[in-house]
C-alpha cells in the first residue's frame, strides 16, 4: 500500500492485477503520454452524458471511456476534474466501453482516494513508462484496525486542561498518525465523555465558517474539562481523515463545487469520491488500546454510534453536540441533517 500511494502521489504509472497500465491524470508529470481511453468514476461518467452507454452499469462502478482522439494529460485533466467544468465546458464526444477488469479498476479508484488524488487514469498510455507492479494489493487487510498500535504518549498541557495527556497511534502501512487527548483523571470509576473528531485544517486551524468543525472541537474539549472538574474525564480522538476521508486537496475541490451551488455530499460524488469515507472502526481500535470499553459519545451522527457498538464499544449515552449555525454553514448543517441523517434541529 505504501508503494501504491507513493506511486500515485508521484504520478507514476501503475499496474493493478489484470488491469492495463494506468497513469494518474492529476499527478503525472507533463510529457508526451496520451491515450484515447480513460478510467473515470460513475459520477463523472454521468456528468459527461455516458450514463446510458455504460454496459451492465450499477451506478457506482468505474467507467472505461474512449475519446474520439487520444487525450494528452492537458486535455485529460479537465475531463477528470469537475471543478474545471466552468472554464472547460466543451468536452467529447466520448463513448463508454465494456470494462473487463472491474475488480482491478475499483481497487485503482480506491487507491486514488487513499492517496488523495483525483480518481481518473489514462489507460495504457503511449509512451507508458515502466509501471509500478501492484499484484498483491489487499485493501481489506490494509483497513484492518488491528494493525494500529500506540506509538508513544506524553503529558500535554492545553488551554482546556493543563493535566491532559496525548497518545499517538500509528500503523506500519499507513502514513496517517492519529492521536487521543485524555482529559481528567481516568482512574475514576466513571464512563468517559468521548468525541470522535476528524481532522479539519480549514475549520480547526483557520476558523473556517463553512463548517462547524472548529467550534465542535473547542466545545468538546471544554465539555471534557468540565467533566474532569466534576469528577469525570474525557477522551478526544483526533483522526486524520480530512474531508470525510477524501483528503485536503479533494476537500478544497469540493468547496469549489459548493461555491457553484452543489451541497457538500453532492460535491464529493461529482468528484467520483464517496460521500462518507471515514473509518470509524479505527476509532474503536483506539479506544480498545486505551482500555475503554464504554463511552458517553458526543455526536449528532448515528453512524458513529452504530460503528462503535458494532465494533464492541458500548455507547452508554449519546450526548448531543449541536452548536449555533452561521450564515456560511447553514446549508452545510441542513445537508448533514436532511441527507446524512445527523440528529440536528
Amino acid at each position: 500500500m505504501a508503494q501504491a500511494i507513493d506511486a500515485l502521489r508521484h504520478g507514476w504509472p501503475i499496474k493493478v492485477g489484470d488491469a492495463p497500465v494506468l497513469l494518474p491524470v492529476e499527478t503525472a508529470p507533463g510529457g508526451a503520454a496520451q491515450s484515447p481511453h480513460m478510467l473515470i468514476s460513475a459520477a463523472r461518467a454521468e456528468t459527461l452524458k455516458l450514463t446510458n452507454q455504460r454496459p451492465a452499469a450499477d451506478g457506482h462502478s468505474p467507467v472505461l471511456m474512449r475519446a474520439a482522439e487520444p487525450l494528452g494529460l492537458g486535455a485529460a485533466l479537465p475531463v477528470a476534474d469537475p471543478a474545471l467544468d466552468t472554464v472547460n465546458p466543451l468536452k467529447g464526444p466520448f463513448l463508454a466501453e465494456e470494462l473487463q477488469w472491474m475488480t482491478a479498476a475499483k481497487a485503482a479508484m480506491e487507491l486514488a482516494r487513499i492517496a488523495g488524488v483525483l480518481p481518473a487514469f489514462l489507460v495504457n498510455p503511449e509512451p507508458a513508462g515502466e509501471p509500478v507492479e501492484l499484484k498483491s494489493i489487499d485493501l481489506a487487510a490494509w483497513r484492518d484496525p488491528e494493525h494500529l498500535a500506540i506509538a508513544t504518549r506524553a503529558r500535554l498541557p492545553i488551554a482546556a486542561e493543563e493535566e491532559a495527556e496525548i497518545v499517538a497511534f500509528r500503523s506500519a502501512g499507513d502514513m496517517r498518525e492519529h492521536v487521543a487527548l485524555v482529559l481528567g483523571d481516568r482512574s475514576l470509576d466513571t464512563v468517559p465523555l468521548v468525541r470522535l473528531h476528524s481532522e479539519c485544517l480549514t475549520g480547526d486551524i483557520f476558523g473556517s465558517l463553512k463548517c462547524d468543525c472548529g467550534p465542535q472541537l473547542d466545545h468538546a474539549l471544554a465539555a471534557m474539562s468540565a467533566a474532569g472538574a466534576e469528577g469525570g474525564w474525557g477522551v478526544l480522538l483526533y483522526m486524520r481523515q480530512e474531508g470525510r476521508g477524501i483528503g485536503l486537496i479533494n476537500k478544497l475541490r469540493a468547496y469549489r463545487l459548493q461555491d457553484e451551488g452543489v451541497d457538500t455530499l453532492e460535491a464529493n460524488r461529482r468528484l467520483g469520491l464517496p460521500e462518507e469515507a471515514r473509518d470509524f472502526p479505527l476509532a474503536a481500535r483506539m479506544l480498545d488500546l486505551l482500555g475503554i470499553a464504554e463511552v458517553r459519545l458526543m455526536t449528532n451522527n448515528p453512524e458513529k454510534v452504530a460503528a462503535l457498538e458494532e465494533a464492541g464499544v458500548r455507547v452508554a449515552e449519546r450526548v448531543p453536540h449541536e452548536l449555533p449555525a452561521n450564515p456560511h454553514n447553514t446549508r452545510y448543517l441542513a445537508t448533514k441533517r436532511d441527507k446524512a441523517g445527523h440528529l440536528l434541529t
